[in-house]
């Protein structure tokens, strides 16, 4: 099989199990282990694209034999690889919870198959090269996420679907037309085709701008950026848990990799603008999340809020666009997609056991879960960014680009900040695990406790190796800040100049 080939699998291999699994929909136990094979396989297959792309550089495939500019192409250079696997694993920890949690009400209703097309959605958005391409795959992702938030259908969700669609056809909208003024100007699609040929103007037209603060716009409310982050904290709280891991891991991110893809390929000419517009954003974002997080006594509404929080430190590191803080982003950007699926699934399991996720309402879970309780502790100081584990690393560099670059606000806020992120996952370990037991909890066999819990620990474990093994994957988190900084690189693979 021809190397080149490995680029379109994570796309093609959930597509066709989702295609499979859609033709099977009452046969729900076989479904289980296809959906549980098929994303191990992707897996597998996404990290054989990350070895291959980093002895053997970026890798195309020319959809149709089509060349570059004129046909579609995928491209896998090294920051799209490594987010596929991630996703990828992500996608297999969230399946195998899935089994023991989502319940037959939603497995009989395609749960299966449409969490196949959201990863399908998710993998294309990270490897396409085609700008109009991103917005296809992006309503693939978006159609498989309706799905599932409304899959059930409670009250909650409902009102939140209704929401949430309202916003994502404004900006699907927002994002077509964006596309169709690109397109006016450079007469082109294919990204490599849109910077070189941007480089080419000799004068930059203002309108460029202008385009890039609508794809700002289009990309800030599907990654939810302060002001367009409004949806998020309903939408991802209505639906189970296994969702809101999928959403909450995997969709904002989405939006955070376009604007880093586009600000560094095609809105690099007037950074004075559109870079300090996105500082000042991402500034307040961090703070707003942060405020939220603290407030809220409700455990699911804290992470959700810590989302929200880690948006405005990845968008900080790209709009300092220094060679630090961008390594700092995109080493924080996975750290974080791994991070949150681990403590959205623990979350979960103390919901699974106490009925509730008030914070007020349940004490002194460690006396009967000690696991869960050491293994939560471990994921809440991995997120707060608790040297050595791997939250620290990328949050230091993007601080330290910061002050690179004469950024001390921004940069000091950050700091600070990680201590109230601190304080606002540590505050479910001081309430809800320490302490005496104030009532009888559910036996581990009744609720499939550990079956639940081999899930979140495995992402807790290699959000533990990440951040351990921060010196292993720098290398590869180097490669694929190289191509963010030096738009020729990739310009180069992908047209073959």
């Amino acid at each position: 099989m021809e190397m080149n080939n490995l680029v379109v699998l994570p796309i093609f291999v959930p597509l066709l199990t989702a295609v499979i699994l859609m033709f099977i929909s009452k046969k729900i136990n076989i479904q289980r282990w296809i959906s549980v094979g098929a994303s191990l396989v992707t897996v597998m297959i996404a990290g054989l694209l990350v070895h291959h792309v980093s002895t053997d550089g970026i890798q195309t495939l020319d959809i149709g034999s089509w060349p570059a500019p004129f046909g579609i192409t995928l491209v896998s250079d090294m920051l799209s690889s490594l987010l596929v696997l991630t996703t990828s694993i992500i996608g297999f920890a969230v399946i195998l919870y899935s089994i023991y949690s989502i319940g037959e009400g939603r497995e009989k209703h395609f749960y299966y198959p449409i969490v196949q097309f959201l990863i399908v959605g998710v993998n294309g958005a990270f490897t396409t090269g085609d700008i109009f391409n991103l917005f296809v795959f992006f309503e693939v992702m978006l159609m498989a996420s309706y799905v599932l938030l409304v899959l059930g259908g409670t009250k909650i969700q409902l009102r939140e679907t209704i929401k949430y669609l309202t916003v994502n056809v404004i900006s699907s909208s927002l994002f077509v037309i964006a596309v169709a003024y690109l397109y006016s100007i450079v007469g082109t699609l294919n990204m490599a085709h849109i910077s070189q040929r941007i480089g080419l103007l000799e004068e930059i037209p203002g309108i460029l701008t202008v385009i890039a603060i609508l794809f700002l716009i289009v990309f800030g409310l599907k990654g939810a950026i302060f002001p367009l982050y409004f949806w998020l904290p309903g939408s991802y709280y209505a639906p189970p848990v296994p969702v809101m891991t999928l959403l909450g891991a995997l969709l904002t991110k989405v939006g955070i990799y376009s604007i880093a893809r586009t600000y560094s390929l095609f809105f690099y000419h007037d950074q004075s603008y559109t870079h300090d517009l996105l500082l000042v954003l991402a500034v307040v974002t961090v703070l707003i999340g942060v405020v939220g997080s603290i407030a809220y006594w409700d455990i699911k509404k804290i992470i959700i809020y810590n989302i929200i929080t880690a948006i405005g430190v990845i968008l900080y590191g790209i709009s300092v666009a220094t060679t630090t803080s961008m390594t700092g982003s995109v080493y924080y950007l996975i750290h974080d997609m791994i991070i949150k699926a681990a403590l959205f699934l623990l979350i979960g399991i103390i919901v699974n056991i106490t009925g509730t996720s008030n914070l007020k309402k349940f004490h002194g879970l460690i006396n009967d879960y000690p696991v869960l309780a050491w293994v939560y502790f471990i994921a809440a100081i991995s997120l707060a960014g608790i040297p050595p584990f791997s939250g620290f690393v990328g949050k230091w560099l993007v601080i330290q680009g910061g002050m690179e670059r004469g950024e001390l606000i921004g940069s000091v806020i950050i700091l600070l900040t990680s201590l109230l992120v601190l304080y606002s996952v540590m505050k479910i370990f001081i309430y809800g695990f320490w302490g005496g037991k104030d009532q009888d909890y559910p036996d581990q066999h009744s609720i499939s406790y550990n079956k639940l819990l081999i899930p979140a620990i495995l992402l807790t474990v290699i959000a533990v190796l990440y951040g351990f093994g921060s010196e292993f994957v720098y290398s590869y988190v180097a490669q694929a800040v190289d191509t963010l900084m030096n738009p020729e690189i990739y310009i180069e693979a992908v047209l073959k100049e």
